[in-house]
């Protein structure tokens, strides 16, 4: 995937996540989420699904940084 739709679906991504989860957080956080859940949900949809198309990257996507707020909010906020 090029590194500007990365970003891209990366923001998006964890804007909603961030919404989804009920999280209040910056935007270059916000960002940061997104993005590495855009690489973590990437590289999982990869290894599952051969699907080719910009919607099961950005399924994958919003999935990834679901699970990175979890284990943000589980593991690492006190």
């Amino acid at each position: 995937m090029p590194v500007l739709a990365l970003i891209v679906i990366g923001a998006a991504a964890g804007f909603l996540a961030t919404r989804l989860m009920r999280i209040e957080a910056d935007i270059p956080t916000t960002l940061l989420i997104g993005i590495a859940g855009a690489v973590v949900g990437g590289l999982i949809m990869r290894a599952l699904l051969t699907v080719m198309g910009w919607m099961p990257g950005f399924v994958g996507a919003v999935l990834g940084a679901l699970l990175l707020i979890w284990l943000w909010k589980t593991y690492f906020r006190r």
